[in-house]
């Protein structure tokens, strides 16, 4: 019945009982160069930050992967059937234009990753957090045949809108500001001077993975890298 009224189709093509066929997810384009996450203006080796950004430590991120183009109208409908038509196996797809990012970065491969948190009503919502879908299928895949360690530790104390509902960078900056936390119980000394992969699905500002890159930091790790399927530039 669910088949009947809500047939899988591509999302590319139309070729039925698949969301994204092989060959459109071939024709998604990984990106050929990053930017430095904070000024967004140089490029730089694998997204990390540019020497002016770094020796005026305006980030707590060392560095930010971004796989593809958010101007790709296929992969913009993917990322929103993904979070908002709740089509949780679009994870796989968008994992692996992730990977392909990852793999030809010169990231030091993480001793953890670690996704962005839902706060408990959302997901509640939603029925899942597609930044530990995504961080699952990277951790499967990026180093077989083993696995990385997917530590879902950070939580989300605070409630607040959607980071894609406003417009206003500091008031996104502000809409993140202290939500984040290491959740109770967590022996952090296992992240004490360790490096992490951070994931998410779509980044903006930046501010959110700035925010639980600054908690992940003040507990001792090491060095926090994050990557996301796209950009969205801030209207």
């Amino acid at each position: 019945m669910l088949d009947t009224l809500f047939p899988i189709k591509c999302l590319g093509c139309g070729q039925e009982n698949v969301w994204l066929c092989p060959k459109c997810l071939s024709a998604i384009e990984i990106n050929s160069y990053q930017l430095c996450p904070v000024c967004e203006k140089m490029i730089t080796v694998s997204g990390n930050l540019c020497a002016h950004c770094k020796e005026n430590k305006e980030s707590w991120l060392d560095g930010l992967l971004v796989a593809s183009s958010y101007n790709n109208s296929l992969l913009k409908n993917i990322l929103h059937s993904f979070k908002y038509r709740f089509i949780s196996s679009l994870s796989e797809p968008l994992s692996k234009i992730m990977l392909s990012s990852l793999v030809g970065s010169d990231f030091t491969i993480p001793h953890f990753i670690i996704p962005v948190p839902l706060h408990k009503k959302k997901l509640r919502y939603r029925g899942f957090n597609q930044s530990l879908l995504l961080a699952n299928a990277i951790s499967d895949n990026l180093t077989p045949p083993i696995k990385i360690a997917v530590a879902d530790i950070l939580e989300r104390k605070k409630h607040t809108r959607a980071q894609m509902e406003i417009k206003n960078y500091q008031q996104r900056i502000q809409n993140v500001k202290n939500i984040f936390e290491l959740k109770p119980g967590f022996d952090k000394l296992l992240i004490k001077n360790k490096i992490v992969l951070l994931v998410d699905d779509i980044a903006t500002t930046g501010a959110t993975l700035q925010e639980c890159a600054r908690i992940l930091k003040e507990n001792e790790v090491k060095k926090v890298f994050a990557v996301v399927v796209a950009r969205q530039a801030v209207k």
